[in-house]
């Protein structure tokens, strides 16, 4: 059973300005949390701290009870991955390798296993990759490359899974492809943390929400609760306008700028 992630407190300052304020909040297994906010609301930030990339100036974010920068980097590996949101890929490897770089975590000194193959087998089968697994990395089109990183990131099968904007650069068959993966993920016991611009696949996707405003957090909770038209005009400034399709999925709509 995977443990709760919590943030407890998390502040942070770059370059002598503050970035995030005294953040808390209580993330749970199983479910698909959503961070949203305008640009500089510090989501990216908030989201290294919780992959213990980056060392607040105050507080802390926990699995369990254990400090996420307390543990080794191997462990690390293995309990959380994470999409950035610049993801890069610096070698012209073949796409099986590339994304068979996500079991490193878990590889001893006599190289892959099994296991570690069938992960990655599974992982390119979920991201619609398979077929791409004798290419070279770098001659894939940008979205090619974001589906193959997220692979990677799915190989590694770890409790929590972090990604930064992992829709952009899709095509919209695409995004809704990622958006399945990552409910996917939470459906099979995952924790699911992800940075979303787009609104309605936001409110499709999260089952929770965390809404960020100039580093402090203005909404937390069950995503119907917290992405409600006054919410989202403090958060972004704009009146939005809230409906449904015919088969029940919200759709949310940016109208007007608010002056």
């Amino acid at each position: 059973m995977q443990m709760q992630m919590q943030i407890d407190g998390v502040s942070i300052e770059l370059r002598g300005q503050p970035v995030l304020r005294g953040i808390s909040a209580m993330l749970q297994p199983g479910r698909v949390t959503v961070i949203l906010g305008a640009n500089g609301a510090g989501k990216s930030t908030l989201l290294s701290c919780l992959a213990g990339l980056r060392q607040p100036g105050s507080g802390a974010v926990r699995l369990g009870n254990r400090p996420v920068l307390a543990m080794d980097k191997r462990e690390r590996g293995r309990m959380i991955g994470l999409m950035p949101q610049r993801a890069e890929i610096h070698w012209d490897v073949d796409v099986e390798t590339l994304v068979g770089l996500g079991r490193m975590p878990h590889r001893g000194r006599w190289g892959p296993t099994e296991a570690d193959r069938a992960a990655i087998s599974r992982a390119m089968a979920a991201t619609g990759v398979t077929a791409l697994r004798a290419r070279k990395a770098l001659r894939l089109s940008g979205g090619e490359q974001g589906r193959v990183l997220l692979a990677r990131v799915l190989a590694g099968e770890p409790g929590w899974l972090l990604a930064d904007e992992p829709l952009a650069s899709l095509d919209p068959a695409h995004q809704l492809d990622v958006l399945d993966r990552l409910r996917e993920a939470a459906r099979s016991g995952a924790g699911v943390v992800v940075v979303l611009h787009d609104l309605t696949h936001a409110a499709r996707v999260a089952d929770d929400a965390l809404v960020l405003q100039e580093g402090r957090l203005l909404a937390a909770g069950p995503a119907a609760g917290v992405l409600t038209p006054a919410v989202l005009a403090q958060a972004y400034g704009v009146e939005v306008h809230l409906a449904r399709t015919a088969d029940g999925a919200p759709i949310i709509v940016p109208v007007r700028r608010i002056a």
